[in-house]
C-alpha cells in the first residue's frame, strides 16, 4: 500500500488536510480529513477529481452524498468540491475514541455507481479539563508518615489525544506534593504525597488547589479545591492484597452477577480496622457505573447492561477505608474485561435500490446496493450473504460490508414479472445468528414478442347476397407483452400476385376491434372466392407484426332462375315448330335450352311439359330438355298443340321458368317451311361488349383476308394438274348434329335466314358436286372421315391443307355474318351471351391436328362450334331455300 497525505497550514485555527489512501490497483479507498467544529461551506477535498468525474456531468448524472451521514457533508455539483454541510462535534460522535471517522457514501447514475470514502474527523481543543465535583475533603491523621500518598479525583476532557488531560498542579505549600501517575491516556491519575508532617495544633485545616491542564495552544484547564483536615493519630492504613486485579465477565451477564471481590487488611483494632469499600470517582470512564461493590464484602457485582460492543474493558479504582475517628484508606485497580456473545443477528440495509428492471437487462446490471453490519467481534461479526431462492440474480462483495445485487441470468417478464428476491446474512458465532430481508424487483416490459394469430391460415364461409355493412369474421391475435407493447392493431395487406385481389372494394377490417366488414353484397356468380393477408402489428417501439392468410368463400344462394337459350328466350311470345303428320313414335321435335347462373344442385335443371288435357302426344327428357313424340299422329289428334315448358332449378326454394311452344302438324316434310321472323332491333348504348364483338369483327376480317391470300397463293403455285377435279368443299348439315363438305367446283354460295334465332347456314356448290365426288363428314369429335358419294374408279388424291384452306374461307365468312347478326339483336346477343357461358359442353376441335389447322387457325375453328347448337332442332328440316 501507499499512502499519500497532503497538508495544508493553518488557516483561521482550523487544519484541514487531504488523504487520499490507494489500497490497490484492484480497489482505491479515499480517506479526507476534516476539523471538527468547521464552519458549513468549508471545504474538505475535491470529491470529483479523485474520483475521476467529469464536473461536467456531476449534475446531470445526479451526482450527491447517501449514507447515514450526509447531514454532515454535501457536494458542490458545479465544482466537484465536498463541502461541510453542518456543525461536526466530534465528542459527540465518537466520544473518547481515539479513531472518528465517518464513512461515506457517494451515488451517480446514468450509469448507476456508488463510492465510498473516509472523512477522519480531527479534534480541537474545544472542552477544557474539568472535575465533576468543585471540592473534595481529605482527613489526614496528623501522625501520618511523610510519603504517605491520597488519592484525587481525576479531571475529565472530552478532547482526546494532545488536546486531553496532560498535567496536574498542586497549590503550592509545604506539607504536600503531587505525584502524576502517567500509564497513558486515560490511566492517568493524581496522588497528593505527605512531603511534611502535620501538625494538627499548627494548622488543622489547609487549602489546597489542583490544576488540571490539557495539551492545546494555548492550554485549558480546571481547578479541583482540596480541603485537608488533620485529624488525630490513626497509624494503621487498610492493605490490599494485591494492587491490581484482572477478571473477565460475559456481555450480557444478568444484574447482580458477582465480577470479583478485593479484600484489604488493616492492623488497627476497632473501628480503626474496620474497612469500608468503595470505588474512587473517575470522571473520565462512566462505564464504572455498570458495576457495583458491596461496601463491607469487597464483593463487585453487576450493575448495568455490559455490552462488549461499546465497551470491551473497564478500569476500576477501589478504596479501602477504615472506620477510625481519623480514617485512613488505601486503593488498589481492579481491569474487568468483558468478553463477546454472538447476540447481535447481521443488519441487512438497502441503501439504493432500482425498483424496476428492463427484462432485457444484461448481466452485472446494477440492480440494488446493500449494507450488512454485525456489531460482534471477530468470527460472531464475521457475516456470510448469500441469496435464499433460484433467482436471476447474484450478490457481489464490493467493499467490506458492502455488497451490490445484480443481475446474473435472462430476464423474461412474460414469464415472471416480479421477484422476490430473499438475502440471507448469516454470522460464523456459535450458534450462528442470521438475518433476512426481501427485496421486490419489478421486471419491466420489452416489445420482444408479436402479435400471433391462432391459425396460419383462415378460412372465412360468406353466402352470397349478405348485407352490406355485415361482420363476416372477427380476428384475434395474442401478444404476450403488456400496455402499449400489446396492443394490437390490425390492417389489410392486398396480394397483388393473386388474380382477385379486390379486398380494398370488398372487405374493410376495424384496426381495433378486428371485425371484418363487407363493404358490398356478394355474387357468387361474379365473385367465388378471393384473398387477402391481414396484418396484425402491437404498438410497441420499434413496433412487431405477423401476417396471415385469408380466404373468403363465397357460398352460393339459388338467386337465379333459369334462363332459357336461343331460340326460345323471347319472354311472353309463343314459339312455333312443325312436324310431319307421318312422324313415327319418338320423333324429334325441338330441343329446349336453359342455363342457370347458379351452381351445384341450384343449377341443376329439370324439364317438364305441360299439354292440353286428353292429350298426350308429346314428352320430354326431364334432363336434356328434347321434345320427342309419343305415338304416331291419329285422325282424333289436333293440327295444332301448344306445349308449355317448366324448367325448374333443385335449389331451396326452387326457381323456374317457362317457355310456350307451338306444335304444328303438317301432312309432308316438304310443307314445313322455315319461318322467317323480323326482329326489332332494339336501341342500345354502345357497351364494352360492343367494343369486344367490334374488336372481333377486325380480327376475324384480317383473318379472312390473310386466308383469301393465302389460298390465291397456293392455287397460283399448284403444279398437280389433278387437282383441277375438285372445287371448293360443299358444307351441309346432318340431324345429328354434324356437318361435311365435299370437294366440288371452286364456286360457292353462302345462304342464311333472316330469321336469326332459327338460322341455317349452307354452302351450296355450283351446281352440285361431281358424281366422283369426295364427301368428308366432320364428326363430334375431334376427327373427320372420307366417304365416296358416287363409285369412283380412280383413287383420289386429297389435299388436306387445301380442303383445310377452303374450309376456312367459308367458316370465316359465316362467323362474320353471325356475328354481325348479333350486333343487331340484343336477343341473339342474349343467345350468344349463354352459348359463351355453357362452353363447355362444345366438342373441343381447337386441339393440334384438327383439320390439319395451325395454331393461328383454331380460334376460328371454335368460332365455327359456337353457332353449331344453332341447328340441332332441325334435324328433321330440310335445307332452306336460298334468298336473294
Amino acid at each position: 500500500m501507499k499512502t499519500i497525505i497532503f497538508q495544508q497550514f493553518w488557516n483561521n485555527g482550523i487544519l484541514c488536510s487531504l488523504i487520499i489512501l490507494f489500497i490497490s490497483e484492484r480497489s482505491a479507498q479515499i480517506v479526507y480529513s476534516a476539523t471538527e467544529e468547521s464552519s458549513p461551506g468549508t471545504t474538505v477535498g475535491n470529491l470529483a477529481k479523485d474520483l475521476h468525474l467529469d464536473v461536467q456531468e456531476l449534475e446531470s448524472r445526479g451526482f450527491q452524498i447517501s449514507g447515514p451521514n450526509t447531514r454532515f457533508f454535501e457536494v458542490n455539483v458545479k465544482t466537484g468540491l465536498l463541502l461541510v454541510k453542518d456543525r461536526i462535534d466530534r465528542e459527540q460522535l465518537c466520544s473518547r475514541n481515539v479513531k472518528c471517522s465517518l464513512e461515506v457514501e457517494a451515488i451517480v447514475n446514468s450509469p448507476l455507481n456508488l463510492y465510498r470514502f473516509e472523512v477522519k474527523i480531527l479534534d480541537i481543543n474545544d472542552n477544557a479539563p474539568s472535575f465533576r465535583i468543585p471540592e473534595t475533603v481529605l482527613n489526614v491523621s496528623e501522625s501520618a508518615f511523610p510519603g504517605e500518598r491520597f488519592a484525587l479525583p481525576t479531571a475529565f476532557d472530552a478532547d482526546v489525544g494532545t488536546y486531553s488531560v496532560k498535567s496536574y498542579k498542586l497549590s503550592q505549600n509545604e506539607h504536600f506534593t503531587l505525584d502524576v501517575q502517567n500509564g497513558g491516556e486515560p490511566s492517568m491519575f493524581a496522588e497528593m504525597a505527605l512531603q511534611k508532617t502535620l501538625d494538627r495544633e499548627k494548622q488543622p485545616v489547609i487549602k489546597l488547589t489542583l490544576t488540571a491542564t490539557d495539551g492545546g495552544k494555548p492550554p485549558k484547564s480546571g481547578t479541583l479545591h482540596i480541603t485537608v483536615i488533620v485529624q488525630d493519630v490513626n497509624d494503621n492504613i487498610p492493605i490490599f492484597d494485591k494492587p491490581l486485579y484482572k477478571t473477565t465477565v460475559l456481555e450480557n451477564t444478568p444484574r447482580g452477577a458477582t465480577v470479583i471481590s478485593v479484600h484489604a487488611r488493616d492492623l488497627d483494632e476497632g473501628l480503626n480496622g474496620e474497612i469500608q469499600y468503595s470505588f474512587i470517582n473517575q470522571d473520565t470512564n462512566n462505564d464504572v457505573d455498570k458495576f457495583a461493590i458491596n461496601p463491607l464484602t469487597g464483593e463487585i457485582t453487576v450493575n448495568g447492561e455490559l455490552d462488549h460492543e461499546k465497551t470491551n474493558a473497564v478500569e476500576i479504582r477501589v478504596q479501602a477505608k477504615d472506620k477510625g475517628q481519623n480514617s485512613r484508606a488505601s486503593n488498589c485497580k481492579v481491569l474487568v474485561e468483558i468478553t463477546d456473545v454472538n447476540d447481535n443477528p447481521p443488519e441487512i440495509s438497502v441503501t439504493s435500490l432500482v425498483n424496476v428492471v428492463r427484462e432485457d437487462a444484461g448481466l452485472d446490471t446494477m440492480v440494488a446496493l446493500i449494507t450488512v453490519r454485525d456489531y460482534d467481534a471477530d468470527n460472531n461479526g464475521v457475516v456470510q450473504v448469500r441469496l435464499v431462492d433460484s433467482v436471476p440474480f447474484t450478490i457481489k462483495n464490493t467493499y467490506k460490508n458492502h455488497y451490490s445485487l445484480v443481475v446474473d441470468g435472462n430476464l423474461d417478464r412474460e414469464r415472471v414479472s416480479q421477484y422476490n428476491v430473499t438475502i440471507t446474512a448469516t454470522d460464523e458465532g456459535l450458534p450462528p445468528l442470521s438475518s433476512t430481508s426481501i427485496i421486490a424487483v419489478h421486471v419491466s416490459d420489452v416489445n420482444d414478442n408479436a402479435p400471433q394469430f391462432k391459425e396460419p391460415v383462415i378460412h372465412i364461409f360468406v353466402k352470397e347476397n349478405s348485407p352490406v355493412g355485415a361482420v363476416i369474421y372477427t380476428m384475434t391475435a395474442d401478444d404476450p407483452d403488456v400496455d402499449e407493447n400489446a396492443k394490437v392493431r390490425f390492417s389489410v395487406i392486398n396480394n397483388i400476385n393473386y388474380k382477385n385481389s379486390v379486398t380494398g372494394s370488398v372487405i374493410n377490417i376495424n384496426s381495433e376491434t378486428g371485425d371484418i366488414i363487407s363493404l358490398q353484397s356478394f355474387n357468387y356468380e361474379e365473385l367465388k372466392t378471393f384473398q387477402f393477408k391481414v396484418q396484425a402489428t402491437d404498438s410497441g417501439v420499434p413496433p412487431l407484426s405477423s401476417n396471415v392468410t385469408v380466404n373468403v368463400f363465397i357460398m352460393d344462394e339459388n338467386d337465379n332462375s333459369p334462363s332459357i337459350l336461343s331460340p326460345y328466350s323471347e319472354h311472353g311470345s309463343v314459339n312455333s315448330e312443325s312436324i310431319p303428320y307421318s312422324a313415327e313414335a319418338g320423333y324429334f321435335v325441338a330441343k329446349i335450352r336453359a342455363v342457370d347462373a347458379d351452381s351445384g344442385y341450384n343449377a341443376l335443371l329439370t324439364y317438364h311439359l305441360s299439354e292440353p288435357k286428353g292429350n298426350n302426344l308429346f314428352r320430354i327428357g326431364t334432363s336434356t330438355g328434347e321434345i320427342r313424340t309419343k305415338r304416331r299422329m291419329s285422325d282424333n289428334d289436333l293440327k295444332t298443340h301448344p306445349l308449355v315448358v317448366l324448367v325448374s332449378d333443385n335449389g331451396e326454394p326452387s326457381l323456374s321458368a317457362t317457355v310456350s311452344v307451338e306444335v304444328v302438324v303438317v301432312e309432308s316434310t316438304a310443307d314445313i317451311q322455315t319461318q322467317f321472323r323480323h326482329v326489332p332491333i332494339k336501341e342500345d348504348s354502345f357497351s364494352d361488349l360492343n367494343l369486344y364483338l367490334l374488336i372481333a369483327i377486325v380480327s376475324v376480317s384480317v383473318i379472312f383476308l390473310l386466308s383469301l391470300i393465302s389460298l390465291v397463293a397456293v392455287r397460283c403455285h399448284r403444279t398437280d394438274g389433278s387437282f383441277s377435279r375438285y372445287s371448293a368443299p360443299m358444307i351441309t348439315t346432318h340431324p345429328d348434329g354434324s356437318w361435311s363438305y365435299s370437294k366440288a367446283t371452286q364456286q360457292y354460295d353462302v345462304c342464311f335466314s333472316s330469321d336469326t334465332l332459327k338460322s341455317d347456314v349452307v354452302v351450296f356448290p355450283a351446281p352440285f358436286p361431281p358424281v366422283d365426288a369426295e364427301l368428308i363428314s366432320i364428326n363430334g369429335g375431334d376427327t373427320f372421315t372420307r366417304t365416296q358419294t358416287l363409285p369412283n374408279k380412280e383413287k383420289v388424291r386429297c389435299s388436306p391443307p387445301q380442303s383445310a384452306y377452303s374450309i376456312k374461307a367459308a367458316l370465316a365468312s359465316i362467323v362474320l355474318l353471325r356475328i354481325c347478326d348479333a350486333l343487331s339483336n340484343s336477343d341473339g346477343m342474349t343467345s350468344f351471351q349463354g352459348v359463351v357461358q355453357h362452353k363447355q359442353a362444345w366438342p373441343d376441335v381447337s386441339k393440334p391436328g384438327s383439320f390439319g389447322l395451325t395454331q393461328w387457325e383454331k380460334g376460328l375453328n371454335r368460332g365455327f362450334l359456337l353457332f353449331q347448337t344453332d341447328f340441332d332442332y332441325r334435324r328433321q328440316r330440310e335445307r332452306a331455300q336460298c334468298g336473294s
